[in-house]
C-alpha cells in the first residue's frame, strides 16, 4: 500500500471532493465528511474507515491511497496527490529565492554607487598578499572549529569522526557558494545522517543548537566590543534589542531543558509514550535535552568561541592587507555587522548582502566609503576562494557529484520534512 504524508488544507478542493466520495461510488463505507480515504479496487472497501473514525482533520493525517498505477483514472489521481504534496513547498521556496535574488541586486546596486573600478585596481595591486593568505588561514580554521564542535554536540547520539564532520561542513559550505538561501545545513545534516546512521531531526537539531551558540556568542561579543570601540546611537540600539532577544530565547530554552529533566527524570518512558505534545516537537525537545545535559556540550561551547576569534582574526588580515587601519575590535564589530546581514534570504555565496553590509561595517570606522566598497568586494573574494576548491573536494568525497546535488538539495527539505517526524 503507498502511503503519502499530506495535509487537508494542501489538497485542493476538487480533489478532496473526488476523495470523499471515492469509497462510496464503490460501495465502501465513508470514514467521514471531508475525511481522507483509503481506496483498494481490488476489494471495493476502505480499510482505513476504522482509523479515521474520531481523528481531528485539521492533524497530519497519512492519506492511505492504494491506487492502481495502471488505471488511468486512479494513475492521475495518484499524480493529483503527489504534486499537491510537493506544490506549496516548492512555491514558498520560490517566492525565498524572488527575495533573496532581489535583496541582492538592490544590495549590489546600493555598494556600486559607491564603487571606482580604477581605484580599486590600484589598490588590489598594492594589497600585502602575505596579509592575504593569512587571513585565508585563519578563516578556513574557523571552519575545522565549527565540525569540531558540531562533533561534541552529537556525541550524545553518536561518536562520529572527525574527518566526516570536516567533509560535510565544508560541502555545506560549497552549496552555499551555489545556492540561494543557505542550503548548506541541510546538505551537511544529511550527509552526517546518512553516513552515520543518525536521524535527520537530530541532526538538525544540532545546528539549531550551533545558531543559538553562535547568537549568544555574538551578542557577549558586541557588548564587548562597545568598552574599545565607539559605536553610533543606532548601533548601540541594536545591540541592545538582540541582547534581549538573545535572553529570552535562552531564557526559553534553559526552562525547556529544565523541564524535561525533571519529567524525565522521574518518568524516563515519557519520551517513548503518548501524550498531548506533537511528537515531532516531543522528539526536538528530547534531543535538545541530551545535548544540553551532556559533558560534552561544554566542550563544544568552549570551541565555539575559537570561531568568532578565527573569522575575527581573518577579517583583520584581510584589513591590514587592503591597508585599513582599523583595530582588531573594529574587526570584530564589522564581523558582527556582516553576519547579521547575511543571515537575510540572499543569492549563492551571499553576494550582495556581503558587500552591503561589509561596506556598512567599515564606513562605521572609515569615512570613505569608495575604500570601503572596494574592500567589501575584496574581502568577499579573497575569503570564499579557497572553500570553492576545498568544498569541491569534500562534496566528492561525500560522493555527491556537481550533476545530483542540484537534485539533492531541492528534495532536501522534503526528505527531512518527512524524516524528522521519525528520527
Amino acid at each position: 500500500m503507498q502511503v503519502v504524508l499530506v495535509r487537508f488544507s494542501e489538497l485542493p478542493h476538487c480533489l478532496r471532493t473526488t476523495v470523499g466520495v471515492g469509497c462510496s461510488r464503490f460501495g465502501a463505507p465513508r470514514p467521514g465528511r471531508g475525511r481522507r480515504t483509503c481506496l483498494d479496487r481490488s476489494k471495493m472497501v476502505c480499510p482505513c474507515a476504522s482509523f479515521w473514525r474520531g481523528r481531528p482533520r485539521s492533524t497530519r493525517i497519512p492519506a492511505c491511497l492504494s491506487l492502481c498505477r495502471r488505471s488511468t483514472h486512479y494513475g492521475a489521481l495518484w499524480e493529483l496527490v503527489t504534486a499537491s504534496q510537493q506544490r506549496a513547498p516548492q512555491s514558498r521556496s520560490r517566492i525565498l529565492r524572488i527575495l533573496g535574488y532581489g535583496l541582492a541586486s538592490i544590495c549590489l546596486v546600493w555598494v556600486l554607487r559607491d564603487f571606482h573600478i580604477v581605484k580599486a585596481m590600484r589598490q588590489f595591486a598594492a594589497a600585502d598578499w602575505r596579509w592575504v593568505l593569512l587571513g585565508m588561514g585563519f578563516d578556513v580554521l574557523s571552519y575545522v572549529i565549527q565540525a569540531i564542535r558540531w562533533k561534541f554536540l552529537l556525541t550524545p547520539f553518536r561518536k562520529i569522526p572527525l574527518s566526516t564532520a570536516i567533509r560535510a561542513v565544508y560541502a555545506g559550505l560549497f552549496a552555499n557558494l551555489v545556492f540561494p538561501l543557505r542550503p548548506g545545513e541541510v546538505l551537511r545534516s544529511y550527509i552526517v545522517s546518512n553516513s552515520e546512521g543518525i536521524g535527520v531531526g537530530r541532526v538538525l537539531g544540532s545546528v539549531g543548537v550551533e545558531r543559538l551558540i553562535d547568537l549568544v556568542i555574538a551578542t557577549a561579543s558586541l557588548g564587548m566590543a562597545s568598552l574599545f570601540v565607539e559605536l553610533d546611537r543606532s548601533l548601540r540600539r541594536a545591540a541592545d534589542i538582540l541582547g534581549v532577544i538573545t535572553l529570552v530565547i535562552v531564557a526559553i530554552i534553559v526552562l525547556l531543558i529544565l523541564y524535561l529533566e525533571i519529567k524525565l527524570g522521574k518518568h524516563p518512558e515519557l519520551a517513548d509514550q503518548r501524550h498531548h505534545i506533537p511528537s515531532r516537537l516531543m522528539a526536538a525537545l528530547v534531543g535538545l535535552h541530551a545535548m544540553g545535559t551532556a559533558p560534552s556540550f561544554y566542550l563544544a561551547v568552549l570551541a565555539s568561541i575559537g570561531i568568532p576569534a578565527c573569522q575575527v582574526f581573518g577579517l583583520w588580515a584581510m584589513m591590514k592587507a587592503w591597508g585599513l587601519p582599523l583595530s582588531f575590535m573594529a574587526a570584530l564589530v564589522v564581523l558582527l555587522v556582516i553576519n547579521l546581514g547575511v543571515s537575510l534570504p540572499n543569492a549563492p555565496a551571499n553576494v550582495g548582502a556581503y558587500q552591503l553590509f561589509c561596506m556598512i561595517g567599515v564606513s562605521i570606522f572609515y569615512p570613505d566609503k569608495s575604500v570601503a566598497a572596494s574592500f567589501a568586494f575584496f574581502a568577499w573574494f579573497a575569503l570564499n576562494l579557497p572553500f570553492v576548491v576545498l568544498g569541491f573536494v569534500a562534496l566528492v568525497r561525500s560522493g555527491i557529484s556537481l550533476g545530483t546535488m542540484r537534485e539533492k538539495v531541492s528534495a532536501l527539505p522534503r526528505q527531512v520534512s518527512g524524516a524528522s517526524s521519525v528520527g
